[in-house]
């Protein structure tokens, strides 16, 4: 076995070196597709996408190996933060366009930002960086809605809910960071559109260590995770690539999901390539009843009734239960906490399984899959599982791989999808708030990511929060503000204080006048 990871670990090196020289080169590539079928060029987004800012049809352009969005420094004002003095502070002082360098040292707050163009960079000396300790007492580290933020190199440990959370700002990039042990999630973009996630370490996490949630235009790449209960997961989001991470010793490595009773209702357009997903063996730790907690320890790559998904040139080795799983709500209940959306397509369409190298997968697999793999007469130890309804899927080189449930997979017409570079776009515009809107985006931009409107998620669903406050949106701003743990069997909500007196009542009022 130590053989066989050590080839697995050259391969690896050498799918990445493969990478970085098919997308090296700088000049902007139009994504086109190749008159011999060897390039893959993802489906057109759909003109019925549930974001009113999704992508016009024809409109991606991928930007070779740039992966900075946030643009250039807005201003030449550089503020420096010292061990002893807090962030915040220097955040709410500075004009938009600032750069903050946070100097190594111990700091233990919660930092805000809501200002646009903001740069908060931790400086890294040797091996010295910025810590952000929770002391388990803490909530949050770093929270923003500002656009074109850049935040880099801390070291951010013990939260109870998120390391670094993006709520409803564009053109963002999360880099260099060490996250441990921070509670819910470690990286939560929630509802944003054109960010990188790249060269993080994050471990410890009790849902998912990189969460893109009701995103679009998202790169996570050579991210390090493990330890945690999902590794990466792309849930309700479209256009993304997660490429070139090390996702390790987590429950589930890399997941593609819709997750029903969110309000945007579909991810497509998603792109998993060049990982090394190994040994995501780790017992279940997720919040009991939530989406994640019901994924079967031992799962490497899973995608539920997402569309248009490119599984290519991963190496996944080692997972107990399967190495892919694609499955449907309808089924998807039978083995995780999912409740079904009427609203939402259940079913996943367009799955591209490529060229993936897949070793000592489902040794260990879960009686549910033995059960499917006897309806086809299979044996051995599953790599490939296919549970539910598909249409416009396909497979190359399916004689490498144990597979249950593919006879109808077409052959794919393509190898790779090298000439996609990115999903990541030029320039896209500053999410401008209306007062009007301010509790529809705080809904939708931080609500949504532990709220359904009627399945279990982290939190309660809406239609129980709205049994209990539904004639007192006052009572429920008061909440928001300063929760108390009412309920034994949800974790307890982290107080959103960080919002004013006016957006906390207009949320509450959003929430309250929500039907599906």
């Amino acid at each position: 076995m130590n053989k066989l990871l050590a080839i697995a670990g050259l391969v690896f090196a050498f799918a990445i070196g493969i990478y970085l020289g098919a997308a090296g080169n700088d000049a902007p590539v139009v994504v086109t597709a190749n008159s011999d079928g060897a390039g893959y060029t993802g489906a057109a987004p759909s003109s019925d996408s549930d974001s009113s800012e999704g992508a016009a049809a024809g409109s991606l352009v991928t930007s070779g190996s740039s992966k900075f969005v946030a643009g250039p420094p807005q201003s030449d004002v550089v503020v420096t933060v010292e061990p002893g003095q807090l962030i915040q502070d220097a955040v709410k002082a500075a004009e938009p366009g600032t750069t903050i360098r946070v100097m190594p040292g111990d700091y233990s707050e919660t930092v805000y930002i809501d200002k646009d163009g903001i740069r908060l960079l931790g400086m890294v000396v040797g091996s010295e960086r910025p810590v952000l300790d929770g002391k388990g007492t803490l909530n949050d580290a770093i929270l923003f809605s500002g656009n074109n933020i850049v935040v880099e190199g801390f070291y951010i440990t013990r939260y109870k809910g998120n390391a670094i959370m993006s709520q409803a700002g564009n053109n963002y990039e999360i880099r260099d960071n060490i996250i441990v042990d921070t509670g819910v999630y470690g990286i939560f973009p929630q509802l944003g559109k054109n960010g990188v996630i790249e060269h993080n370490v994050i471990s410890g996490i009790e849902d998912a260590a990189i969460y893109v949630g009701m995103s679009d235009n998202v790169h996570v790449a050579f991210n390090h995770v493990f330890d945690s209960v999902a590794g990466i997961e792309i849930e309700n989001s479209r256009h993304a690539i997660v490429e070139s991470n090390y996702v390790h010793d987590n429950t589930g490595g890399i997941l593609a999901f819709i997750t029903p009773g969110l309000p945007i209702k579909t991810t497509y357009d998603v792109i998993i390539r060049n990982n090394w997903v190994h040994n995501n063996n780790t017992p279940n730790f997720g919040a009991p009843g939530s989406t994640v907690g019901g994924i079967p320890a031992g799962t490497g790559i899973m995608v539920m009734a997402a569309d248009d998904v490119v599984i290519e040139g991963n190496i996944i080795t080692g997972n107990k239960t399967i190495g892919i799983i694609s499955v449907d709500h309808n089924s998807a209940a039978q083995l995780t906490n999912v409740t079904v959306d009427p609203d939402a397509d259940p079913n996943s369409d367009g799955l591209k399984i490529l060229n993936n190298v897949m070793m000592n997968n489902g040794y260990e697999t879960i009686d549910a899959v033995k059960a499917i793999m006897l309806t086809e007469l299979k044996t051995g130890n599953p790599d490939i599982l296919v549970i539910g309804p598909t249409k416009d899927s396909c497979i190359i080189n399916r004689h490498r791989y144990v597979t249950v449930g593919t006879d109808d997979f077409a052959e794919c017409d393509f190898a790779n999808t090298y000439p996609i570079g990115n999903y990541l776009l030029a320039d896209v515009a500053p999410r401008q708030i209306a007062p009007e809107d301010r509790g529809q985006i705080a809904y939708l931009g931080i609500c949504a990511g532990c709220h359904t409107y009627t399945g279990r998620m982290i939190g309660p669903p809406v239609q129980i929060i709205q049994a209990l406050y539904m004639d007192n949106p006052e009572g429920l701003a008061e909440y928001i503000n300063a929760p108390i743990k009412k309920r034994p069997d949800y974790p307890e909500m982290p107080p959103q204080n960080y919002l004013d007196p006016e957006t906390r009542l207009a949320v509450a009022k959003y929430m309250l006048s929500r039907t599906k």
